[in-house]
C-alpha cells in the first residue's frame, strides 16, 4: 500500500480557531477563523490554489471584514510558525517507511507556505513525491487534484490510502476509488494501519 499524508492537522499542527484566539485575544476564535479562512473558500481558497498572491489575499480578507491590512498581514505572516511538526505523526512516518511502504503527500497549501515547509523540513526524505494545491491550481476535495496526484505518484487509486483530517476530502478520495482514513490522532491512525495489516501492533 502507498500512504498519502495530508499536512495541516495531520503532519503539522493546525487549528485555526485556537490560532486566531491567540492572535486576537478576547475575540471568538471560531467566528474569527470562519471570517478569516471562510472554510478555505473565497480568497483563502484561491490562495490555496495559487490563483492569487499573499498581498492580494491580505487585501481581500481585510476589505471583506473591514479589518486593516496590517492586522491581517500579522496573522498571515504568523501562519508558518503555527505549522509545527506533530512528533507522533513523524514517528508514524518513520515506522511506515521502515515497514517498506512508499509515502506521498497531498496538501492544500498556498505557495509561500509550501516553500516554507520545504525549506524547514526533510520532505524529500520522508516522501517519494507530493502535490501542493498551489502548484497544480486545484484543491481537495475537487476530483482534479486526486487525478493529478495518482498520475504523478504512478499508482492506481485502489493502491493509495489517504490520511486526511477533513471529512469532505476523505469522502472525495473514496468516491474516486482511493482508500481513505479520517485522521484525528496519530494513535488512532496507527491503530487503523495495524488493522489493515500495514503495521505490526505493539
Amino acid at each position: 500500500m502507498n500512504i498519502v499524508f495530508d499536512f495541516g492537522g495531520v503532519l503539522f499542527h493546525w487549528h485555526p480557531a485556537s490560532f486566531l484566539a491567540r492572535m486576537w485575544p478576547g475575540r471568538d476564535g471560531d467566528a474569527m477563523a470562519l471570517a478569516f479562512f471562510e472554510n478555505y473558500q473565497g480568497a483563502w481558497g484561491e490562495f490555496d490554489q495559487g490563483l492569487i498572491s499573499q498581498d492580494e489575499v491580505i487585501a481581500r480578507i481585510a476589505a471583506r471584514n473591514a479589518w486593516s491590512e496590517e492586522q491581517v498581514r500579522v496573522v498571515v505572516e504568523a501562519v508558518p510558525a503555527e505549522l509545527a511538526l506533530k512528533p507522533d505523526t513523524v514517528a508514524l512516518i518513520e515506522d511506515l517507511t521502515a515497514a517498506g511502504h512508499r509515502l506521498f503527500f497531498l496538501s492544500n497549501m498556498p505557495a509561500p507556505l509550501a516553500e516554507h515547509l520545504e525549506r524547514s523540513h526533510p520532505l524529500s526524505r520522508w516522501f517519494a513525491s507530493g502535490v501542493f494545491s498551489s502548484r497544480v491550481k486545484h484543491c481537495k476535495p475537487a476530483r482534479a487534484i486526486f487525478d493529478i496526484a495518482a498520475e504523478r505518484f504512478g499508482v492506481a487509486p485502489d493502491k493509495l490510502l489517504l490520511l486526511d483530517d477533513h471529512p469532505a476530502n476523505v469522502q472525495a478520495a473514496r468516491s474516486l476509488g482511493w482508500h481513505a482514513h479520517l485522521f484525528t490522532t496519530a494513535a488512532l491512525a496507527r491503530r487503523e494501519l495495524v488493522q489493515r495489516g500495514l503495521l505490526v501492533g505493539v
